[in-house]
């Protein structure tokens, strides 16, 4: 490829290397391959000689690049995007775990500059429809035979990125007891490796509870294999200390083999691994009593995904197995601090049409008066969330008035009468990189008070399972609901008029459900018929 500043008379078939705005509503972008008409505008604005870029005969250019490569290293339940800008991204088409070797992603980047791959953490819990990989070609082209070559190494041990999706598991639990043990103590434990189950695609099948001791231990984990569990889970009153122990013990007295004690994880020093015949059997360590990510939940995802896992297994996770206190704050501060709060952003809609309000904008109308849409950001704004977006369309001038002073960031939507799924798309277009979650605010929930938005967002746990949070009264979602930057990719797709709808049935399993005593989060205003009643006493 040869790049350099050319003169504008000759640069027609040149690749533009930097945009060029040439008037307010028309811009030639960096990377557009250039006309004759594109040159005479050029000179006519002023321009005489402007970077760019040819291609070689035996060049690919950016998209073509980056699509082979793509395709070459995508695996089972993987699709590959459309290539645009010198970039394919790689999307996740099952629920599952993602296997990548870093080894292998490391020798397709150490070929060429020009050729990047970068990918989520291996064994990283990735959605269906989640971005899992990107490769992004840096110049405008990439000699054929490079290419080539990254191509071939992302294939050279198998498909370099796949999905290893989750098969649905019946898992059986035997919880012990021992004096001081009480039952709403066992019935939580249980819950929570029922809600791991769910997540994982699969079900708590049985729950036994036995006295804490070999004999009783033994024939619980007996009788669940003779009910053909997939999985036996052991949860013991108390930890497991020594090879000798109850638990261990017990797998070896109905003939089971105990393949490793412990795990370089914390928390979960003290998971058991062990298996009798193909029924892998997991002694759990106490911190799973709670749902907050353990080692336990690395081994039990790799047992439902049906990859794998051993004692060599158990025995590498030791880097980045340090799961508490690891966070260093950006002020500098000590690895035992506890982690950064994650930064979470709003995005209020408020560029609808009103178009069942014959005539009246509903975000302006008054509810005590004061307009609907400026009580809803003074909610949000009340909860300390920063940044603010509000997303503005149909009488955009007015909505910016109302909130005249606020700290808010306006974003326009230009196309606002598409309805809901584009203003959406537009606000999640203008997050920044940095931020790990968003409010999805209606503009137009006439009691949406404070306390409502710090319940949800209190809710969100960044290391934990869930990884969207929605309000719910009397068994009814509302809003606002708060996703996960890891669902951005999805909703910078959305268009239309259903919102995130159908992300959220998508991602059942990843929703966290708030209980709210208020049915005010169920409320908006869409006909005049709603808002007389809302402007009517409580």
């Amino acid at each position: 490829m040869r790049f350099g500043e050319v003169p504008v008379d000759s640069a027609e078939g040149a690749i533009l290397a930097h945009s060029h705005r040439l008037g307010p509503a028309h811009t030639l972008k960096k990377g557009h391959i250039l006309t004759a008409a594109d040159c005479r505008e050029l000179a006519a604005a002023g321009v005489q000689r402007l970077l760019a870029a040819r291609l070689d005969s035996d060049d690919v250019d950016e998209n073509h690049a980056a699509r082979l490569v793509a395709q070459a290293a995508a695996g089972p339940a993987v699709t590959v995007g459309r290539a645009a800008t010198g970039r394919a991204n790689l999307f996740a088409s099952a629920r599952g775990l993602l296997i990548v070797s870093p080894v292998d992603v490391d020798e397709c980047n150490a070929i060429d500059e020009g050729i990047t791959l970068a990918t989520l953490p291996p064994f990283a819990v990735v959605d269906r429809g989640a971005l899992i990989a990107t490769v992004k070609i840096i110049p405008f082209a990439v000699r054929a035979p490079v290419a080539l070559e990254v191509s071939a190494r992302a294939r050279k041990h198998g498909p370099l990125v796949r999905v290893a999706a989750f098969v649905p598991k019946r898992a059986g639990l035997v919880l012990t007891s021992l004096p001081g043990v009480g039952d709403t103590q066992l019935a939580r434990a249980a819950q929570n490796q029922r809600v791991r189950m769910t997540q994982l695609g699969g079900e708590l099948a049985r729950e036994l509870r036995v006295d804490h001791s070999v004999e009783s231990v033994a024939r619980g984990v007996q009788a669940l294999i003779d009910e053909s569990m997939d999985l036996v889970l052991i949860l013991g009153a108390s930890a497991i200390v020594d090879r000798k122990d109850v638990v261990p013990a017990a797998i070896e007295a109905i003939g089971g083999v105990v393949e490793h004690l412990g795990m370089p994880v914390d928390p979960g020093n003290l998971l058991l691994l062990g298996r009798k015949g193909v029924v892998p059997i997991v002694g759990v360590p106490g911190c799973a009593r709670s749902l907050k990510p353990s080692g336990f939940d690395w081994v039990l995802q790799r047992l439902a995904a049906e990859v794998p896992v051993g004692r060599a297994d158990i025995v590498r996770l030791g880097a980045g197995g340090l799961l508490e206190g690891t966070s260093t704050s950006s002020n500098g501060g000590s690895a035992t601090e506890p982690m950064e709060a994650p930064r979470i952003a709003a995005i209020v809609l408020a560029a609808g049409t009103s178009r069942r309000m014959e005539g009246t904008n509903k975000l302006l109308a008054t509810v005590d008066g004061i307009p609907i849409v400026v009580r809803v950001v003074d909610a949000v704004l009340g909860a300390g969330v920063d940044p603010v977006l509000v997303v503005v369309g149909h009488e955009s001038d007015r909505v910016r008035a109302a909130l005249a002073g606020r700290a808010v960031r306006f974003v326009e939507n230009p196309a606002y009468p598409e309805g809901l799924g584009a203003s959406l798309r537009a606000g999640v277009e203008a997050l920044e990189d940095d931020i790990d979650a968003t409010l999805v605010v209606l503009g137009d929930m006439p009691w949406l008070r404070t306390d409502h938005v710090r319940k949800v967002i209190d809710a969100y746990d960044p290391r934990g399972l869930y990884s969207i949070c929605v309000p719910v009264h009397d068994q009814k979602r509302g809003h606002p609901v708060l996703w996960s930057s890891r669902h951005f990719p999805e909703m910078r797709e959305l268009g239309g008029d259903v919102g995130a709808r159908g992300l959220l049935e998508r991602h059942a399993q990843t929703v966290l459900s708030v209980p709210t005593d208020d049915a005010a989060i169920l409320v908006d205003v869409d006909t005049p018929e709603m808002l007389d009643r809302v402007r009517a006493p409580r």
